[in-house]
């Protein structure tokens, strides 16, 4: 881990030491600098699950990367940092509240004096950790976001402000390593049934919203306002993967 490498790459130069602060300051400007993004998937790339090959990938190349990738990467930086973290595995809702397979996401649990939940490669999800804590709101950027217990797991769950809640994935605490997601990560990888494999998606986190590319669409949402276009070309497309998320393939 070359921390310094690291953190020019997600442009951090605040605190370091192991405080809840500086771990909602680095998942934030993780988040504004590394696009969650599957192209690899249709560029013929095969993702490996190695911190080597991901820290070449996202920060010396300057990609980004779907979540076994940016979360497993953040969590090394993380530890080398002196955190105490750990890789779980969560099970992600349909619009029918219908959760996916273990496996499905990559979530992170930071024991500080409290344990909280980080997790930077969700695309559209809370912007700074979240407390540990059964039931606890925690308003973001105008999204309400709770853990709730249900049995022996958690499900985080999202809002709009009218308080209509949804879940978004449901997880446990066991802590897990890079080869307990290898079968997960390959069926994305290669499945014809893996939204993955059927839809190309580069997102970014803005000071002001959130910019995507989505196959041949430009979706823009900033200050409450969605704008969608269509991308006439591949030569545009490369534009914008070059010019709004830095991205070169």
């Amino acid at each position: 881990m070359d921390i310094s490498a690291y953190l020019a790459r997600i442009r951090y130069s605040g605190p370091l030491n192991c405080t809840s602060e500086t771990l909602k300051q680095l998942q934030l400007a993780h988040l504004l600098t590394v696009p969650f993004e599957n192209l690899s998937i249709h560029a013929a790339e095969p993702i490996v699950l190695d911190e080597t090959a991901l820290f070449d990938k996202i920060v010396r190349r300057r990609r980004g990367g779907f979540c076994y990738e940016v979360n497993g990467l953040f969590a090394w930086l993380l530890k080398a940092l002196g955190f105490e973290v750990a890789m779980l595995s969560a099970g992600v809702a349909n619009d029918q509240g219908v959760f996916s397979p273990d496996f499905d996401h990559m979530t992170l649990l930071v024991r500080l004096d409290e344990p909280w939940l980080a997790d930077v490669g969700f695309g559209d999800s809370f912007v700074e950790p979240i407390k540990l804590k059964p039931w606890r709101e925690s308003n973001q950027r105008g999204v309400l976001y709770r853990i709730i217990a249900d049995d022996d797991r958690f499900v985080l769950e999202r809002a709009s402000l009218d308080h209509d809640w949804k879940p978004q994935y449901r997880f446990g605490l066991t802590p897990y390593q890079f080869a307990d997601y290898a079968e997960r990560c390959n069926f994305h990888q290669t499945s014809a049934e893996s939204h993955f494999t059927r839809n190309r998606i580069c997102s970014l986190l803005t000071a002001r919203g959130r910019i995507t590319v989505s196959d041949k669409r430009l979706i823009i949402n900033e200050d409450g306002t969605r704008e969608e276009r269509e991308i006439v070309s591949d030569e545009e497309q490369a534009i914008l993967l070059r010019e709004q998320f830095g991205i070169v393939m």
